[in-house]
């Protein structure tokens, strides 16, 4: 048989596209699980925030730029902001406010409470205290703007007695040159000065020491300070979404198991042929032989593949198909076994020969038909076999050279020896044992026309997809292509409804519909 052709357009961006989407898709719980983190952490945030309270309250800095000389200074340069904003921010402050507020004790905790700003060109000054009660916050930003005042009243205050001090200095030193001296001229002049001095006094005396106004008193906030709830719910949300996104793409690149047909195409080189559908019916996870006895889901796909199958090749020809599964998988005894069954119903004289000798014989499984049933048409078939019972499908030989079920030694002779004489008369399906398990399969690759793959979704890596492709090209054999199992979908709550009379395990069966997809080679089956 000659393998189909496959054109597969690896530059398609929409499929690329769609195909990276399934396969976020398929690792749904680590993107809940990210969008849970996410909200969890804007809980927490909320959490944090939401008895947290923020007052405000402003001070005007005046002029102090040696407020008690007699040269004049521009306004730009009469208050340094940024000094009294570092004085602002002091422990002096800070210990004035917590006396204030009662807390004498508690300086070192206010000082990570107030948050201290200025505007560029502003010579304001603004408290923003921080505390759990909106009182306190508006109490604490208060005692901040009096603390700071009644400190810079106090330096301004301190730096007046300085300045008087010094005037009464230079005026008992000139009333001792005044005792000194008694001419008329100079003592007009001594006068003179001493007038000034006093002056001087009287004008250091008369300023204005306060440091500043408060243009803004703190008040109660009414809500929380934070974005709030919705905003950090919100927020949450979408961090966690792309936590989630992140986490399935590492999954997914570091995921070594084969998820689709596409994965199983790089892997193998090689088209997929069809894809079993998950087992649905009552008796289609246990039977061994469903197409022409039970039908179903699976059957049917397995029909469809033989139709395909048999339309590969020349209608003359013989065709000798190896199934084979990667690892042990009783998927492959399946396949083989409806296989045989779906071309005995096109037509074909077909012999499944069994070389698992690990397992029990196929023809132990199989519904048989009596030794007396046989046809003249039918008395080439080979020693040893006997007639299998495929119902509508009809029937088939089958021929179990060592399946004994219990382990036997592996070896290329005893393989062959396995293989029945002129199995080659006719179509034949031969099942053997996992590939990469033992070597058996290779053996009999050698002698068949074409190997057809069985691959377990979710189970199968792709690492033992490309070694098989490696030891099957090694060996002379040709690949046909893969089939891919999807598995079986069998609960307990399933189980319980096969129990019970009238359950939907019994349901009418409808008319199976297979779907040839146009851009690619998986054969799937659906209900109608």
């Amino acid at each position: 048989m000659t393998a189909p052709i496959h054109s597969y357009d690896r530059y398609d961006e929409p499929d690329q596209l769609r195909d990276q989407l399934r396969r976020l898709l398929r690792h749904r719980a680590v993107i809940a699980l990210g969008v849970v983190l996410g909200l969890l952490g804007g809980v927490v945030l909320a959490l944090s925030g939401a008895h947290t309270y923020t007052s405000t309250s402003e001070v005007l800095v005046r002029s102090t730029a040696d407020p008690f000389g007699m040269v004049s200074v521009s306004a730009d340069n009469q208050v340094s902001m940024g000094t009294e904003r570092q004085i602002a921010a002091s422990a002096a402050v800070a210990v004035r406010a917590a006396r204030i507020l009662g807390q004498a004790d508690g300086a070192a905790a206010l000082e990570d409470d107030v948050r201290i700003t200025n505007q560029t060109k502003s010579q304001v000054l603004r408290f923003e205290f921080t505390a759990d009660t909106p009182g306190r916050a508006a109490r604490g930003a208060n005692a901040f703007a009096e603390a700071y005042l009644a400190d810079r009243k106090a330096r301004n205050e301190a730096a007046a007695q300085r300045a008087t001090r010094t005037v009464e200095q230079q005026i008992k030193t000139v009333e001792a040159a005044r005792k000194q001296n008694k001419e008329d001229e100079v003592t007009k002049a001594v006068q003179s000065q001493l007038d000034s001095l006093q002056e001087r006094i009287v004008e250091i005396n008369s300023r204005d020491t306060d440091g500043g106004d408060i243009v803004r008193r703190g008040e109660a906030p009414a809500r929380p300070s934070g974005p709030g709830w919705p905003t950090l719910l919100t927020l949450g949300l979408a961090v966690g979404l792309a936590l989630g996104i992140l986490l399935a793409w590492l999954r997914s690149a570091l995921d070594s198991r084969v998820r689709s047909a596409a994965d199983v195409r790089t892997a193998l080189g090689s088209p997929v042929l069809g894809l079993l559908p998950r087992g649905r019916d009552e008796h289609e996870d246990d039977a061994l032989l469903t197409v022409g006895r039970l039908g179903g889901d699976r059957a049917e796909t397995l029909r469809a593949l033989a139709y395909r199958l048999r339309r590969s090749g020349p209608p003359a020809d013989t065709g000798r198909i190896l199934v084979v599964a990667p690892r042990r998988d009783a998927a492959a005894e399946g396949v083989a076994v409806n296989l045989a069954a779906a071309l005995a119903e096109c037509g074909e004289e077909v012999l499944l020969v069994d070389t698992d000798p690990d397992t029990p014989a196929l023809t132990a499984r199989l519904p048989l038909l009596p030794d007396d049933a046989h046809t003249p048409a039918e008395g080439d078939l080979p020693h040893g076999s006997v007639l299998v019972d495929a119902g509508t499908a009809g029937r088939f030989a089958c021929c179990s050279t060592g399946g004994t079920g219990s382990p036997a030694p592996a070896g290329v002779s005893a393989t062959v020896d396995r293989l029945p004489a002129g199995f080659d008369a006719r179509t034949a399906v031969v099942v053997s044992r996992p590939l990469l398990d033992h070597a058996d399969a290779l053996a009999i690759a050698q002698r068949v026309d074409a190997v057809l793959l069985v691959v377990a979704l979710d189970t199968t890596r792709r690492d033992d997809l490309q070694r098989v492709r490696e030891l099957i090209d090694c060996s002379g054999g040709t690949l046909l292509g893969a089939v891919l199992d999807a598995g079986h979908r069998r609960g307990r709550l399933r189980a319980l409804l096969r129990r019970r009379p009238g359950s939907a395990g019994e349901a009418e069966a409808t008319t199976p519909v297979v779907e040839l997809p146009a851009q690619d080679d998986t054969l799937s089956a659906s209900r109608g």
